[in-house]
């Protein structure tokens, strides 16, 4: 482990992942790369090989249990039913329904709406109402002949893959440890790009790609052949990002677009 490594395992324990393992479990599981990070910073935050590849083991099997594919969603839903508890990867999403007046709950691979889900939760994990944030969920079911129009399926205990919220000042603390060029390959390493390997101008470059996502209203227009890496960042980097690539897309989608920058 190199001395980067280290300060960072040091300090910003829990939070730091490998990308080779990221890359490995990916090229084998259609999987959000931040779900992957998550669970590697779970399993995986240590230096010893066999920890490592244990817990490697443990995601994959926790991956192939509890993530829900879309086109497995009503054996998933089935698993819930018989088991009486289960528990899920998913992206929630949650809205107030004003005529009962109570948070439901909307599960995207798993296709299920109006599930109840405490308010706790949506106090404490605001992003939930803006567009969902992907989680574990336990869930558990009841079928209630009585109780018609509400969903058997319940949200015993609901965990955040992504980060709820961010805390500035454990970032700022963590960052007067590091050095102005220990903190550009840090950043670069973030979206799997590998520092050592990079000039220095290349390097400001790479940075440079990324102002889009910290300053409003920077418009970014990035022109060349396909598979070149243009699109890496964009997708690796954040699932608040939007990327439209291919020429796939029209001028409504544009505009859209443009709307959501200027927020």
């Amino acid at each position: 482990m190199d001395e980067l490594s280290r300060k960072l395992n040091q300090y910003f324990a829990g939070r730091v992942v490998r990308k080779d393992l990221t890359k490995k479990i990916k090229e084998g599981a259609n999987v959000p790369v931040f779900v992957l990070e998550y669970l590697l910073g779970m399993y995986c935050a240590t230096d010893d090989e066999d920890g490592i590849n244990e817990g490697v083991e443990t995601v994959k099997r926790i991956l192939a249990e509890n993530f829900v594919r879309p086109d497995e969603a009503e054996k998933v839903k089935s698993k819930i039913r018989e088991i009486g508890k289960y528990t899920v990867i998913d992206k929630v999403s949650v809205k107030l329904n004003e005529k009962k007046d109570i948070y439901e709950a909307e599960f995207s691979n798993l296709g299920i709406k109006g599930v109840a889900i405490s308010p706790t939760y949506v106090k404490q994990y605001e992003k939930l109402l803006c567009g969902g944030i992907w989680c574990i969920i336990k869930m558990d079911y009841y079928y209630d002949e009585e109780a018609r129009g509400t969903s058997p399926f319940n949200i015993s205990n609901l965990t955040p893959i992504q980060m709820p919220n961010l805390d500035m000042e454990e970032i700022l603390e963590g960052r007067k440890y590091f050095t102005k060029d220990e903190w550009i390959d840090v950043i670069l390493r973030s979206i799997g790009m590998e520092p050592t390997r990079f000039e220095n101008n290349v390097k400001w470059h790479l940075l440079a790609r990324m102002i889009p996502l910290v300053e409003n209203n920077y418009n970014l227009c990035e022109l060349g052949p396909r598979g070149t890496g243009k699109s890496h960042v964009y997708k690796e980097i954040s699932p608040n990002s939007i990327l439209v690539s291919g020429g796939q897309t029209t001028i409504a989608n544009l505009y859209f677009i443009i709307w959501l920058q200027g927020r």
